[in-house]
This record gives C-alpha cells, structure tokens and sequence, in this order.
C-alpha cells in the first residue's frame, strides 16, 4: 500500500525561504530537527521512501510572508507556489502542492494568485491559515472581508487545506515542551472551523472541500459545545445543523495518529472524510513513523479501510492523482 500524504510543508532553501523557518522557530519555541533542512525535494523524497508515501501535497504552516499586506507579501506567495510547481514538474507523481496566497485581506491579489496557481501551476488546492494578523487585529478565516476568496473557491468546487497559525496567546506558551505548535495551533485550527460553521459559511461556501490539519485539532471533541452555546447566544443556525456542518471537514491525522483520537473520527465524520498526513519536515522521521504506526495499528483488522484512509479518500479528492496511482 502506498500512501497519500495531506500534510508535507516545505520551506525554500536560502533566502526569504530560511528567513521564515528562522521566523517561525523564534517566534514559537518549535525546533525542527537539522537533518531535515535546508529543505530540498530530494529530502523529502528519502523521507517519503521510507514511510511508504506515494505522493505529497506540499503546503505552508501558515501566512506567508509576515502580516503586511503589500508588495512582498505578494511576491513571496508566488515564489513559494513557483517552488512548489517545480517540484511537481521534477518528480512527477510524487508531488502535489496547496497554493499559497497573498493575505486573504488583499483581495485583488489574492484572487490573482489563486487563479494563477490553480489554472497555470496546477495546483491541488489552496492552504489557508486560521486567521490573518496578530492581537486585535487578528481575523479568522470566516471573516467577512475574506467572502470574495471564498466565494470563487466555492465556484471552482476548490479543496482547501486550513493550518493553525503559529499564534501565542496571551499567557505564552508553559514550557519548552509545549511551545506553540503544541498547545496553540490544533486550538487555532479549531477556532476557524468554528467560525467558519458559526458565521454560516462553511454551510454558504457548500462547494469547497475543507481539510482541517492534524484531524482539526480539538475540533472533533468541543463541536457539540460550539454548536448548543453558539445557538443559546444567539446563533441563526440550530445545533443540528452546526454539528452537520462540523461533520463535512475532512480531517487527516499528522502528528494526531492516535488511538482515542481516531475513535472520535469515525464516531464523528463518515469514512471517505479521514485521510493521512505525515507534518514531515517539521518532526522527524521517528515521529511521524510512532503516530503513522498507531493509524496502522488501529484499522490492521480492517485493511479495506486502512487503505482508504492511507490513500483511496485522497485519490478522490484529488482525481489528477488517479493517473499517477
């Protein structure tokens, strides 16, 4: 069995590519492990290798480009989609990527990129970051000012792949073992599913497939508290119809391959939404073979299954990746 991976994040070598791992790690307390980088395709590959992983979907961890909207912000999305493009083009069939895009915010922008990396670069889809600028500024990806993105997703029937922002809350993060991509971002990722059901826009925006990282975070275990508060104070929809909302993410297991988490999966969504992912190169290889062992070892009396998760939900979403199957 060959595996389709979700979940693989790239970073440039050099330049504005290393500035942003820099960034990321300073600003996070994560440490990715050396071996790993400089990032290059051919890393990725080795990697991919030996965890028997056919193909993967690149993406970003989060905005690219910091949070000014402007000129660079721009041109490092394009640079990031070119990246990944050539990667696709160098190893055909091993690669896929979500376009990056400008902040959303830059509506114009936005809208041209997306167009360019989906209709010239190929691309499976478009990655989104939970929300867009910092403290009283931050936006969350249901936002109203993003509607003119969504609506075209929604009109190109688009996959889109949410990431939690690499985001500090007040307090910090405990400890250097619980930096940020520990303790915040699976949060982050559930806070934007839970504006996107609550403003009603994963319900508006019907046509668009949304993959939530590492199985939506904590998602799947407080959608029932969103859905009976959100009503009580005051939300249009009924918890009913927000739970229904919640069960059409898909949802992929990097770095959340685990027993517990896994039942609240299949209890939660149908069996065609669970897909897989690896988080390479932000762990390294011992991770992410420990929490791909467990979904192994949770679906090996059900091999039909396994195989769906690891690769037959994926080649759905993605038709262009039956011809390379």
């Amino acid at each position: 069995m060959a595996r389709v991976d979700l979940h693989q994040h790239f970073f440039p070598a050099g330049g504005s590519g290393a500035d942003l791992l820099r960034r990321v790690e300073d600003d996070t307390g994560w440490r990715f492990p050396p071996d790993n980088f400089p990032w290059s395709p051919e890393k990725n590959l080795r990697f991919m290798d030996q965890l028997g992983i056919e193909t993967a979907i690149l993406s970003l961890t989060g905005s690219p480009g910091g949070d000014g909207v402007g000129i660079a912000n721009r041109e490092f999305a394009r640079f990031l989609n070119t990246t990944a493009h050539r990667a696709v083009i160098d190893h055909p069939g091993r690669f896929g990527f979500f376009a990056n895009l400008p902040i959303p915010s830059d509506t114009e922008a936005a809208l041209e990129e997306l167009a360019y990396a989906l209709d010239v670069l190929g691309a499976a889809g478009v990655n989104l970051t939970s929300s867009y600028g910092k403290g009283d500024q931050a936006r969350y990806v249901g936002h109203d000012v993003f509607d003119p993105i969504w609506e075209e997703l929604d009109r190109r029937g688009a996959v889109v792949f949410v990431h939690g922002d690499q985001t500090p809350s007040s307090n910090g993060y405990p400890n250097r073992l619980v930096p940020i991509p520990v303790g915040e971002v699976p949060n982050e990722t559930y806070k934007a599913a839970a504006d996107l059901v609550t403003r009603g826009k994963k319900r508006r925006y019907g046509n668009v497939r949304i993959v939530l990282s590492h199985s939506g975070g904590s998602t799947p275990f407080l959608a029932s508290r969103v859905a009976g508060l959100a009503h009580y104070l005051g939300g249009e929809l009924s918890p009913e119809e927000m739970i229904e909302d919640f069960r059409g993410f898909y949802y992929e297991t990097a770095l959340s391959g685990f027993e517990t988490n896994l039942v609240a999966l299949e209890n939660f969504v149908e069996p065609d939404h669970i897909l897989f992912g690896s988080d390479f190169p932000a762990v390294d290889l011992a991770t992410a073979a420990w929490y791909t062992r467990n979904v192994d070892d949770y679906f090996a009396d059900r091999p039909e299954q396994l195989e769906d998760v690891m690769r037959n939900n994926a080649l759905a979403l993605f038709p262009r990746l039956r011809a390379h199957a």
